[in-house]
């Protein structure tokens, strides 16, 4: 089950911030300001303009990219939310397993241009693990003291589902606590312009015209920065200590990989949203919201729609995307919408997806926009899709 949440958010630092803004309709999506994005295709992004440094101990500063430093802010949200301590625990006792995409762009561009400047001599030796994919479970799992399993998934925006997934797994084997989920960030020339090339990002100006999944406008996806992390508790070792709260539990997951382009085979979408319910033991009639993955690439969001479709029935399941107020946040957003899932069960009212018109949203699908929806929640549906033909599907309850 899950009994802390940790957020770090384009449009809101910390959880209630985050949750309040999304009720809204608050968006976090502008011109980049970290650099000149002028000689690039694409220049909005969901960027974190608000973070202070200064809530780190100064000696992690020269040793942390700044996605390792917004993960170890919602790492210590999350505890804190879970009112845990793993230093106070046994050995082995709590784990950290998180989901990145490439680890620290950032870091990593100084360090090169350091090198090919003024040579190898001015490289920072923390190089030697700043820049890399499983940083935020290590930089994590040191400051708090958490010696249980550890590890790192890559799946892109999947992988944030996949690495709650293979943390559940680790409760279930025995460990009472993981901290888990995706904390991401590439925002730098460097980061920029991997992601340019993919041909996914739209090259709109406008950041209300921008991101548009779903709508026949759409032209592209914006990406983020940011994430969420969760603490997942073994019920039993829970009730001992004393929790405070529970948000909900991970009912049922599923991860695909879709076939071979050209193959003539379906994607694995729907096969990874169908395996996901039957882990959870439920029908399409027990799921409540849908938070979809929302690629903004038409025809990627047209696989989607025929998906929820097929499995729901036309206008069957009220469809969400929060993520339109925030960007596609790499291997953060997954588990973002894992939050905002949970965060709705608690609720009971779905956030809106923003800047797109209800007239324009497929006849099949019960796209909630413009405003929050009341409903009566019991299972949220989140559904994520990474670059390569990654697919995760997971399922989650409110308190039984």
């Amino acid at each position: 089950m899950v009994t802390g949440l940790g957020v770090v958010s384009p449009n809101g630092l910390g959880t209630e911030r985050y949750w309040a803004a999304t009720l809204r309709g608050d968006s976090g999506i502008g011109r980049i300001t970290r650099f000149d994005p002028s000689g690039y295709t694409s220049s909005l992004a969901g960027e974190i303009t608000d973070f202070d440094p200064a809530r780190l101990p100064n000696r992690l500063l020269p040793q942390t990219d700044l996605m390792t430093r917004f993960a170890l802010v919602a790492a210590e949200e999350a505890l804190n939310d879970a009112g845990a301590d793993p230093r106070a625990m046994p050995d082995f006792a709590a784990g950290v397993v998180t989901a990145a995409s490439a680890g620290g762009f950032d870091f990593g561009q100084r360090e090169l241009e350091a090198l090919w400047s003024r040579g190898g001599a001015h490289v920072s030796a923390y190089q030697s693990f700043a820049w890399f994919y499983p940083v935020n479970s290590g930089q994590i799992s040191i400051r708090h003291g958490m010696r249980g399993p550890g590890g790192a998934l890559v799946a892109e925006q999947a992988g944030g589902l996949d690495a709650v997934a293979k943390a559940r797994r680790h409760v279930r084997d025995g460990t009472p606590l993981m901290l888990t989920g995706g904390v991401d960030g590439s925002l730098c020339p460097w980061g920029w312009l991997c992601m340019t090339r993919s041909g996914g990002l739209t090259g709109r100006t406008d950041p209300h015209r921008a991101y548009l999944p779903f709508s026949p406008d759409a032209s592209g996806y914006v990406p983020g920065e940011g994430g969420a992390l969760l603490v997942l508790e073994d019920p039993r070792a829970a009730a001992e200590r004393g929790v405070r709260r529970i948000y909900g539990r991970i009912a049922g997951y599923a991860a695909t990989f879709d076939p071979r382009p050209g193959s003539g085979r379906k994607p694995g979408l729907g096969r990874a949203l169908r395996l996901a319910l039957d882990d959870a033991g439920i029908g399409p009639a027990d799921v409540d919201v849908v938070f979809a993955d929302a690629m903004g690439v038409p025809t990627l969001d047209a696989v989607e729609t025929q998906v929820l479709a097929a499995e729901f029935g036309p206008r069957g399941v009220p469809v969400t995307a929060p993520k339109t107020m925030t960007g596609r946040l790499l291997a953060g957003g997954a588990s973002l919408d894992l939050a905002a899932a949970l965060l709705s069960l608690r609720d009971q009212v779905v956030p809106p997806t923003v800047h797109v018109d209800s007239g324009d949203v497929p006849d099949t699908l019960d796209l909630v926009v413009g405003a929050p929806r009341s409903a009566r929640l019991r299972h949220a549906l989140v559904l994520a899709r990474g670059h390569g033909g990654f697919n995760s599907a997971m399922v989650v309850c409110g308190r039984d």
